[in-house]
């Protein structure tokens, strides 16, 4: 029988995500084959079936209304309550976050939060002319500050950058050394987009996206195609079907979206969702009891290196203005007081927007279980994630094994 201290707590029992790929590599391959490997794969790892699911929650941010539907009918048609998610690159981990206050609340005991993105290739862009696009408050902000560049989401991370450089002394070669950082790790990535090591010239010398910054193609996440997906279960479903030596606890999660203060601070690094992500990431340690020196590995939202500087001041690894500092100490990778993007980041696992916050979620779950390989985190037992999508959206979330403590 289950405890009443363990009443509401959500374990992640499966996990699964294909390859990402450059859009349009795997010919023929159509998101219905996506979530399909994904979500077999995150199945066969619970070692369920899918009648065991009473949820689905799916995200996507390019296609048709009822795609999660369409998707989820190639693991199965149970007529379980199915809901598409589009919250722009915070997706999947929205449909994570969904799919754990389920559970939190008593409404079900097992279910999936599946991801995936079919992409074009190039920058992103406004599906629709007719009305005014989401991000229009946030770049007419920051227009106000410098003149606008295109694409706008290279413009606008590397407008945030250049305020660091300014007001802190971090500088482009800092952002180069962070990329460079994640394409090494990728190399041990079997399901990333990119397995290339680059130099830290390589990186600056690169194709220049936005100039004014530094920034350059090997700083940005590409486009990209793939599906993640996460079973989670409660407590009473875990102890029936004997998951606990495997089964990793969300001991902490927290969803943000804009504040007044996004356009009020006169700070382009707070439009960008900092101060977004030091809300959430508060929310978390506070309900977790955790604090930054707990924590071994972190996934975080690295869409361009900038964002990767950002987030270590947002999540308390540094205090404000002194990020670039964990770079020159080498402290954000193996060997050093935390390995932040072990997959190798947004920037070279790949960032197909509906499945990023999923495969963020697979690789912790790996490193908590010392499945992770050729990039594994010697003795991880407390991992940390963020996914942001501007306009604006930020899931945190903390996690720890199930039988770490004897909470199972």
């Amino acid at each position: 029988m289950v405890e009443e201290k363990n009443v509401g707590r959500v374990y992640v029992i499966g996990v699964g995500m294909t390859k990402f790929e450059k859009p349009g590599r795997r010919k023929g391959w159509d998101y219905p084959a996506m979530a399909k490997e994904a979500g077999t794969r995150a199945l066969d790892d619970a070692g369920i079936t899918f009648e065991a699911i009473e949820q689905a929650h799916v995200g996507f941010m390019f296609g048709e209304s009822a795609s999660g539907q369409r998707a989820i009918y190639e693991l199965g048609m149970t007529g379980i309550p199915i809901t598409n998610v589009n919250n722009n690159c915070a997706t999947g981990s929205t449909a994570l976050y969904l799919a754990a206050n389920a559970i939190r609340g008593g409404l079900a005991d097992c279910v999936l939060a599946l991801g995936f993105e079919k992409m074009q290739p190039g920058p992103l862009s406004t599906a629709y002319k007719d009305r005014e696009w989401p991000l229009q408050k946030h770049v007419q902000a920051l227009a106000e500050m410098r003149e606008f560049s295109s694409p706008p989401a290279p413009w606008m991370y590397g407008v945030a950058g250049l305020e660091h450089n300014a007001r802190y002394g971090s500088t482009p070669e800092h952002f180069a050394k962070i990329a460079a950082k994640n394409h090494r790790h990728s190399a041990n990535n079997p399901y990333a987009q990119f397995q290339d090591v680059y130099t830290v010239e390589d990186i600056m010398d690169a194709k220049m996206v936005y100039a004014d910054a530094g920034l350059t193609r090997l700083m940005c996440s590409p486009t990209s195609d793939g599906s993640g997906a996460v079973v989670l279960a409660g407590a009473r479903f875990v102890e029936e079907n004997g998951l606990g030596d495997r089964a990793i606890e969300i001991v902490g999660q927290a969803m943000v979206t804009d504040m007044r203060s996004t356009f009020d601070s006169n700070s382009a690094i707070n439009l960008v969702g900092t101060d977004m992500s030091r809300k959430a990431e508060e929310k978390v340690y506070a309900r977790s009891g955790l604090t930054p020196d707990d924590v071994d590995v972190i996934e975080l939202h690295d869409c361009f290196a900038p964002n990767e500087l950002f987030t270590y001041e947002a999540l308390g690894l540094a205090e404000e203005g002194e990020g670039h500092l964990l770079v020159d100490n080498d402290d954000t990778t193996y060997g050093g007081r935390w390995v932040v993007n072990p997959s190798g980041g947004l920037i070279s696992k790949g960032h197909p927007l509906g499945a990023t916050g999923l495969a963020q979620c697979a690789e912790l779950t790996w490193q908590l279980r010392g499945e992770a390989g050729a990039r594994q985190v010697d003795g991880a037992t407390v991992a940390l994630q963020h996914n942001i999508g501007l306009g604006g959206a930020v899931v945190v979330t903390a996690y720890q094994p199930a039988n770490r403590g004897g909470t199972l």
